[in-house]
């Protein structure tokens, strides 16, 4: 199927537009998702390979539909006016790139309000647009964000710090983007005055991180990387039943009660160690170790499905640990219709993700697949004003490339 170039009205994002150059996850995943809302996204491809997402197998079908692949050479001298155009009505622009990029190309945010003085900037970097030159020019990914921030640090086992996963840096900074891009965007639109974002990626996570850094901040407590279990309470964590994996938050002075006699020491309830009104089962506390061993062995001989199903009913967070096998399987996913089918570009078939959240009176859709890199440029630059002409001589250049 080969993507509409005229965008459908539709969305809570309807009539915004944004223009974006990045690669990978943390900026497109941001535009795909305010292109499922509605907003019409215009994808700034290289010249050269293009994003490299390209490479993918699947997840760039995921991640880059409702979109115009555009092929433009943004700091060349014609690719700049290019560029100088598309912001002109534009909402929002976004760019993910080292530190000072494009300030030190020429192209500042006063010279872009220049063109449109209400306009949104979003500068995505590793380590911001200020502060130490050598940080700011550092290159970054999610690993080694994560590593800088102290995020990686509360992750893993004693032994070893280990990265969340899949790719977990960039998709919490996806929901910075998008959150700070419209929450400027309701500025602008209401002051007619646009405003420029510094999101150095490790800051979100230093955000994202603080539950307990702040304990070391003011007490100096550095809590232990737990692997599998909480840092500091029992019944918290991923357990091992005899036909798979479960996921328990056991907090609250009925659900404590119910565990404790559930995997036999009741006889605990209503001791000095844990007297009738605890809310939570303590690491710290006495017999801390005796319950975690007890709920192993009590889980160990259990089906995941018949602990979930009991220990629901006693108001206690229980749940399996899906694989994705389970997920295809699971009856409420499909009654949410959590999984949509569309048609690619190269006309096959494509199963993946519902747009998320679900808005009640403007709901989101998907109406074009991932374009062909620079599928839309001749259209784009067409509604910008270029001629024939003038396409061929700027794709001869260099300056464009065309699908």
């Amino acid at each position: 199927m080969k993507p509409s170039t005229k965008k459908p009205s539709f969305g809570v994002l309807d009539g915004v537009k944004i223009v974006y150059s990045a690669v990978e996850l943390a900026v497109p995943k941001a535009c795909c998702i305010m292109a499922e809302w509605g907003a019409d996204v215009i994808w700034l491809e290289n010249t050269g390979a293009g994003d490299t997402i390209r490479d993918t197998a699947y997840v760039k079908q995921a991640e880059r539909r409702n979109q115009r692949s555009v092929a433009l050479d943004n700091f060349s001298d014609e690719g700049r006016e290019i560029l100088f155009k598309l912001i002109a009505d534009a909402d929002i622009f976004i760019e993910a790139s080292k530190g000072g990029t494009y300030a030190k190309r020429g192209i500042t945010d006063e010279l872009l309000w220049q063109y449109n003085p209400k306009l949104v900037i979003v500068h995505l970097s590793g380590f911001g647009q200020s502060g130490d030159p050598n940080m700011v020019a550092r290159a970054a990914y999610d690993l080694t964000v994560m590593a800088y921030s102290g995020y990686m640090s509360q992750n893993g086992t004693q032994e070893q710090p280990m990265n969340p996963g899949p790719y977990a840096g960039d998709y919490f900074n996806t929901l910075m983007v998008v959150s700070s891009s419209l929450a400027a965007l309701h500025k602008a639109n209401a002051t007619g005055i646009g405003e420029s974002i510094d999101l150095a990626m490790f800051e979100t996570l230093l955000a994202i991180g603080q539950y307990y850094l702040v304990d070391y901040l003011n007490a100096g407590i550095i809590w232990p990387r737990p692997g599998a279990r909480n840092q500091n309470l029992c019944a918290i964590g991923e357990y091992k039943c005899k036909d798979g994996f479960i996921g328990l938050c056991v907090y609250g002075v009925q659900q404590n009660k119910y565990l404790l006699e559930a995997i036999g020491l009741g006889e605990l309830w209503g001791s000095e160690d844990y007297p009738e009104d605890t809310s939570a089962l303590w690491l710290s506390s006495p017999k801390a170790k005796l319950i975690e061993q007890k709920l192993e062995e009590y889980l160990a001989l259990q089906n995941v499905e018949d602990v979930e199903k009991d220990f629901a009913s006693h108001r206690i967070a229980a749940q399996k640990v899906m694989e994705f096998s389970n997920l295809v399987d699971e009856e409420h996913l499909a009654k949410r219709e959590v999984w949509l089918n569309w048609e690619t570009a190269d006309g096959e078939q494509f199963k993946g993700l519902n747009v998320f959240p679900r808005f009640k009176n403007n709901p989101g859709q998907v109406w074009r697949p991932m374009p062909e890199q620079g599928y839309d440029t001749k259209d784009v630059l067409e509604r910008l004003g270029y001629s024939a002409e003038d396409i061929k001589r700027l794709a001869a250049a260099g300056t464009i490339k065309l699908a």
